[in-house]
Parts: structure tokens; sequence; C-alpha cells
């Protein structure tokens, strides 16, 4: 029984390893261009620590000495990302017959320029928490904001994978957002446009596509897309605008869906929830979708079968 077992073994393995001789997509096996996921997210974690180092903080860091604290995140962020970079890079076409020190020296040189950013980054993020702050009676301080909002967690990891979008790092920006969104439930890739004060209120099922633009002091709800009309076209949109653009001082309340590249969304807008757009609005529009009407049967609750009631009634228990 035991090396009859062995053999069946050995023969599945054999009819794998052929398997993966077909040179598909899922064969690839070049461990050296590959990304490592946990060292991705290390770098996050450790980019929150210098975002915002009076919440991050482990009582292993001294609490009193910044210096010494940044020079050893920087120092950790700077080895990793350096070589997540060098790997992703590997993959590309243009870099195929390029040798191994010059593929180093870019990558560092994508990582220090990525690090040169930081402060600016903060003062950015610093804008979204001041919104989370202002925009929610709910919140009872700045920490509970940082430590327990997922629209703000969300929101400032996209920040950082949008400025390495920006300097044409690829995948590890959409590996940052994705982490976001297994953490978060919020969708941002990291090549959308977002500006300053930038708040999402309950933070859940929120999608906003590449190619999206928002203006400043914009504010969603939970269940949001802003999204693509349709992707039928595949790779042959690669580039084009597909998503909508939402200026300044804009609220869109939940399940609202906002579809298509040419869609505007003017200034001051206020967005209803549940509401279907898939073209430009005018500033200063208050969009709504008028309120169903609600059928009440008030049968005698005994005698009562929610199947009796006509298909497509809802079901409600005053």
């Amino acid at each position: 029984m035991g090396i009859a077992r062995e053999n069946e073994i050995q023969d599945i393995v054999r009819e794998i390893l052929t398997d993966y001789d077909k040179d598909r997509a899922i064969d690839q096996r070049d461990v050296s261009t590959q990304v490592d996921e946990a060292a991705v997210v290390d770098v996050v974690h450790k980019l929150l620590r210098i975002l915002f180092p009076g919440y991050y903080r482990k009582e292993s860091y001294s609490p009193h000495d910044d210096e010494r604290n940044l020079s050893f995140f920087i120092e950790e962020i700077e080895f990793q990302l350096t070589r997540q970079i060098a790997g992703v890079l590997r993959g590309l076409p243009a870099y195929e017959r390029v040798d191994e020190p010059v593929v180093q020296r870019e990558a560092l040189r994508l990582t220090l320029t990525f690090l040169h950013r930081v402060p600016a980054l903060r003062e950015l993020v610093n804008t979204d928490l001041e919104a989370a702050f202002d925009g929610d009676p709910a919140a009872k301080s700045m920490e509970e904001i940082v430590l327990a909002y997922p629209g703000l967690l969300a929101i400032t990891i996209y920040r950082i994978a949008h400025e390495l979008f920006l300097l044409r790092v690829p995948l590890i920006p959409r590996m940052m957002t994705e982490y976001a969104h297994n953490r978060t439930g919020v969708d941002i890739h990291p090549g959308a446009t977002i500006g300053r004060y930038f708040f999402i209120d309950h933070a859940t099922g929120v999608v906003i596509g590449e190619t999206s633009i928002i203006g400043e002091r914009v504010k969603l709800y939970q269940g949001v897309t802003i999204g693509a009309l349709s992707t039928r076209g595949g790779q042959k949109l690669k580039g084009v605008k597909r998503h909508p653009t939402i200026e300044d001082n804009v609220t869109i309340y939940s399940g609202a869906s906002i579809l298509g590249g040419e869609t505007v969304i003017g200034r001051n807008s206020v967005i209803g929830g549940n509401s279907f757009i898939t073209r430009p609005i005018k500033p200063n529009t208050r969009v709504s979708i008028k309120n169903q009407e609600l059928q009440l049967d008030e049968r005698d609750g005994e005698n009562f079968c929610e199947h009796d009631m006509e298909p497509g009634a809802w079901f409600y228990t005053i």
C-alpha cells in the first residue's frame, strides 16, 4: 500500500511538471522577478510609523529619539524597497539585457526619490486626517481616527502607492493598495488622482478606478463606486480615461455608482444614495432618487406568509 501510494504521488508530480512546460502565463517560475508580498507589507507598516510618528510606536523604540528611529526605518525601507523594485524591473522587457548593477542603481534611485517625497506625503495625509475629524461628529479624537478608521488607513496607503505609481514602479503600488483593500474593504487604484482633504466615511465597499480624478474636499460614504462604464475593450482601453472626474467640494452618499470617463460631477454637488450616474452633472446640483413607495400589509401575523406577497414587493416588519 505504501509503495503504491508513493508511486502514484511520483506520477502526479511528473504530470504537473510536464504541465509546467507548456509555457503559459501561469507557468512563470523565475523567482528573481518575484515580489515578496511580506516585504512590501512590512514597508507599508514602517512608512505608517514615519507618517504618524506619535501613533504607531513600539515599546522597543525610544519615544525621545526621533533621529535614531527614523534612521532605522529609512535604512530598512531603503534596503527592502530597493530589493523589491529591482525584482520587478528585471521582469520588464527594457531590462532584459541590462547588467545587474545597472538594475540595482535604478532601483535605488527610485527608492531614494520616493523617500525624499515623504515630507510632502505627510502634509497631504494630514489634510485627510483633518477632513475625517471635521467631517465626522462621532470622532472623539485624532487618535481614534488614525488607529480605528479604515477610511484613513485606505487613503494613506493609497497615497504611498500613488507616489510609487508616479515614479512608474511596476506592480508594487498595486500590491500596496490591494493590501489596503484586504484590510479595509476599500479598493483604490494607485493610479487614481485624489486631491487634499479626502474623506471616506464608514469606508466599506468603495471602489475608485485607475483614471479617476477627484478634487479637494470630497467626501464619500460606504458602497460608492467611481468606475468604468464597460471594459469589454480590454487592453485596447489601456491609457484611455475610463473613470469619472469628481470636482471640488462634492459629497457622494452610500451606494451611488458614478461611471464613465466623460462623466464629470460638478463642484459643490451632492449625489444622493443609490444614484446611478453616467452623464455629466452641472456644478451646485443635488441629485437624488425619488423615494420608493412602501407597501405595508397589515394582515394577521399568524396567517401571514411572505410568499403571498406580490413579486418584487418588499417585506417590512413594523
